[in-house]
């Protein structure tokens, strides 16, 4: 058998899909998880249960729609391979059919801005796509469509898809909109919640630009950037003596 490539990002990949359940954004062998390479990208082989996966579950494939061993990737990895050839902010895709996302995707409504949280999404609201068949080319359009300018959407009538550089963030990012998605459907039982404007929502997105970097990642720039307090445990700089 030919060595695996890849083995820290394919062990990586099953991590996620073990905490993707273990988080309750998923359940079964429902969804799906992939991470880019310098080829293409790996993905979760369909129908493997989660705690059963080995590295040689983890599929790799190009972007032209190919894929290399003995397992067939996920039945939705047009929508993964899409998402790379199209965005190359994306380092990992996280899919779930996470129980608040997926409800208000059958409802098929975005969800507005109600809470700035809305804009870990990259945006003032989490759109909803058209719907199509899962593991559809017309699925794959759809989502699209509903992902630009965002990093996250939900899916008409099957569930939500989120991307980031890593598989440690995309992760967070779908967890994040199940939140949200709670929390928006919780706001509904009781009345409409209360929509942020535009005004409000520019100044948030500016400031998620910097949200949850550390020292050296902060920049100065942006006067609704987030800024970090002074820090006491280190000694200031001396100002150079002029000759």
């Amino acid at each position: 058998m030919p060595k695996l490539r890849y083995l820290d990002l394919r062990r990586k990949a099953i991590e996620t899909c073990l905490k993707m359940n273990a988080e309750g954004i998923n359940q079964g062998t429902s969804g799906n998880v992939s991470v880019r390479t310098d080829e293409g990208f790996l993905i979760t082989a369909s129908g493997i249960a989660y705690d059963k996966m080995k590295p040689e579950h983890i599929v790799e494939m190009d972007l032209d729609g190919g894929y290399r061993g003995n397992y067939l990737p996920s039945t939705e990895w047009r929508m993964h391979m899409d998402i790379y050839r199209q965005r190359q902010d994306a380092g990992a895709v996280v899919h779930t059919h996470s129980i608040y996302a997926t409800a208000l995707a059958c409802l098929r409504i975005d969800i507005p801005a109600f809470h700035y949280m809305i804009g870990v999404g990259g945006g003032t609201s989490i759109r909803c796509s058209g719907y199509a068949e899962f593991g559809t080319q017309e699925l794959s359009d759809t989502m699209l469509k509903a992902l630009d300018g965002r990093t996250a959407c939900l899916l008409a009538n099957h569930g939500q898809i989120a991307f980031g550089p890593s598989l440690d963030k995309a992760l967070w990012l779908a967890g994040e909109v199940e939140t949200i998605a709670h929390q928006y459907w919780a706001a509904l039982q009781v009345g409409q919640p209360v929509l942020l404007n535009d005004k409000q929502m520019t100044t948030v997105l500016a400031r998620f630009k910097t949200y949850g970097k550390q020292p050296g990642e902060l920049g100065g720039g942006d006067a609704h950037a987030v800024f970090a307090p002074v820090r006491r445990d280190v000694p200031a700089k001396r100002k150079s003596k002029g000759t």
